[in-house]
């Protein structure tokens, strides 16, 4: 008899100790070799931006205690050519988190210099930026170029690279609380620039033609997203999600350079 209650007792505590790490932990993957944008970006010249940089392979977001931990892997080793100081240089992340699933909650815009939108039902509640940039010079730019967004934008005291991988943690509490793996979430994968455009958060643009710092394949219009990979589909790295990206990141510019259709992007949910 005692050795059915104390095998009862393990067993729930078991269960107990299982079932908080699941209802807080979200993985995702993405597909190798879909680090293109609509289909049709490609790198800059210089040898800094190495095959794979941008390639998103796997993101997961982790509960702990209070925190939430945020990982972010590509398909290169990470470097620091620019001597950031935090493990990486040339990638800069944005984690966009839908906490509600309500039309008419969060923001359909994406940050300044993405030019992207979601879908109405996938609007962001909170975005995470992931910067090899100090914190104070991010912040600073939130505040000039997304006043309006600011109190529902993450930046982290602290943004770390090792191996492959760049991540962080932030308090669950900045994030309004609640079950991460019921949440919708977008991993948007652009380039750390130092001299950005005076409208742009720190991003680098994407022209017609790559350049020694400039991604190609776009347009020399501000009308096309300048976004190299995202998450796709259902977020388990099937190859069909290549062609799900490529639509999500399907623009059109007018004659003038306006933009007639925006890439719109939908949230992948773990349920």
């Amino acid at each position: 008899m005692k050795r059915w209650v104390v095998s009862c007792a393990v067993l729930v505590t078991c269960c107990l100790v299982t079932g908080f790490a699941v209802a807080g932990d979200v993985t995702f993957k993405d597909p190798i070799g879909d680090d293109n944008g609509p289909g049709t970006y490609v790198y800059p010249t210089d040898q800094v931006y190495t095959p794979g940089s941008f390639d998103l392979t796997e993101f997961q977001a982790t509960e702990k205690g209070k925190n939430l931990d945020l990982a972010v892997t590509v398909n290169s080793r990470l470097e620091d050519p620019w001597r950031m100081g935090v493990g990486f240089a040339v990638q800069m992340v944005f984690v966009f988190i839908d906490t509600d699933h309500k039309v008419g909650s969060g923001f359909t815009d994406g940050l300044p210099g993405l030019n992207i939108k979601f879908a109405p039902e996938d609007a962001w509640d909170y975005c995470v930026i992931l910067s090899p940039q100090t914190s104070s010079r991010v912040k600073q730019e939130v505040r000039t170029k997304a006043a309006a967004m600011a109190d529902h934008i993450i930046v982290p005291n602290r943004v770390r690279g090792s191996g492959r991988t760049i991540s962080t943690s932030v308090k669950m509490a900045e994030l309004g609380g609640g079950d991460p793996a019921s949440w919708g979430w977008q991993v948007v994968m652009q380039s750390n620039e130092g001299f950005p455009d005076k409208k742009d958060l720190l991003t680098r643009k994407v022209n017609e033609f790559e350049g020694q710092h400039r991604f190609g394949g776009g347009t020399d219009y501000d009308c096309d997203p300048h976004v190299m990979d995202i998450l796709a589909g259902e977020g388990k790295g099937d190859p069909s999600e290549v062609k799900a990206q490529h639509d999500m990141l399907a623009y059109e510019c007018d004659a003038e350079g306006n933009s007639v259709k925006m890439a719109t992007l939908t949230m992948v949910r773990a349920k």
